[in-house]
């Protein structure tokens, strides 16, 4: 039986006049019912284009989905023609897009934004529309509903417009929800109360989620797998706690060793990846993640590490994950001078 979702060695690139942007190259994951997913990664890394090549957004020229396919529910998105792609998008996958003020069209009325996937997918009239919109802001915690349906999105706060954006995104009850950066720039209460609400609904309704983030800590409690990208790459796929609790991944210990930690008694200092992620037109040869890796030895310069099953279905895209000795905090194996 096919899943949900099937993406298979998506590569999606932009030919621009300075060279060919390798933004993604060569993602593969699958999704169920339910099930959330977590992308996480630098920005730069890839995430976004991932989900907007499964949204079928990417603006042609110039970017071109050049490999790979996605498959919803057995069916191959990428053979569809343009109009079946617009008839599942807000409908049957929707997103939440990473910035609510410009997502939101300012001169609409946010219940009038709500309820137009309502009219298109559902063939409401703009009463009924209108009328579910207002319950789907109840369900997303906006206090008094019908009358702030009636407000402009400048009259809402970016907690209200976040959750706005949750509402219109989950009007058709969609098969996948996609939330990009969902919680970026909201305070802590805010980004708490967001991802509650989203595995609240999840939990009513079903519905699958690809979570994209630069943060670890904002998907530790919801994710049920995480893929770690870096380059247009995914270099680390397991579940929550094995990404978390047995990382095989440097680039992973970097992202990791840079979180606050409220579990430990010690709190030591940050530590920040150094450098800075690759352009996308020039990536390192070999490992890509290389000239920013303290581990980093001769192979790592020659060759280009895959993706490898490590421990059961945790993999690591490192030449030396499959060492056991090769973890983090043991890293005297890799004192060879780049």
């Amino acid at each position: 039986m096919s899943k949900l979702l099937e993406v298979t060695d998506l590569r999606t690139h932009f030919f621009t006049r300075d060279g060919v942007v390798k933004a993604v190259d060569g993602v593969s994951f699958s999704l169920d019912y339910g099930q959330t997913l977590a992308i996480v990664g630098e920005s730069g890394s890839g995430k976004s284009v991932t989900a907007m090549s499964i949204m079928g957004l990417i603006p042609d020229p110039p970017g071109k989905i050049v490999e790979g396919d996605i498959l919803f529910k057995g069916d191959s998105m990428l053979a569809m023609e343009p109009a079946e792609v617009r008839k599942l998008r807000g409908d049957r996958i929707a997103m939440i897009f990473q910035d609510p003020m410009t997502s939101l069209n300012p001169v609409y009325r946010v219940g009038h934004q709500i309820g137009e996937s309502l009219r298109i997918h559902r063939g409401m009239t703009k009463r009924e529309a209108f009328d579910r919109a207002v319950e789907l802001l109840d369900l997303v915690g906006i206090p008094n509903p019908r009358e702030r349906a009636k407000d402009y999105p400048h009259q809402f706060s970016g907690g209200m417009r976040q959750r706005a954006m949750i509402a219109m995104a989950l009007s058709c009850d969609p098969d996948i929800l996609i939330a990009d950066e969902p919680t970026t720039a909201l305070d802590v209460t805010i980004q708490a109360q967001i991802l509650e609400l989203m595995i609240e609904l999840q939990d009513r309704t079903g519905t699958a989620i690809i979570m994209i983030t630069h943060d670890l800590g904002v998907v530790a409690d919801m994710a049920d797998d995480v893929m770690v990208m870096y380059a247009g790459k995914p270099v680390e796929f397991g579940t929550a706690d094995e990404v978390f609790y047995k990382p095989l991944h440097p680039y992973t210990w970097g992202l990791l060793d840079s979180l606050p930690r409220h579990d430990v008694s010690e709190k030591g200092t940050l530590e920040p990846i150094q450098g800075q992620p690759p352009s996308l037109i020039r990536v390192p040869r070999g490992c890509s993640f290389h000239p920013r890796c303290p581990y980093a030895r001769v192979k790592c310069v020659k060759e280009v590490p895959e993706l490898v099953p490590v421990e059961g279905g945790h993999a690591s895209g490192c030449h030396f994950s499959v060492d056991p000795s090769f973890r983090k905090g043991e890293a005297a194996v890799c004192r060879e001078v780049v």
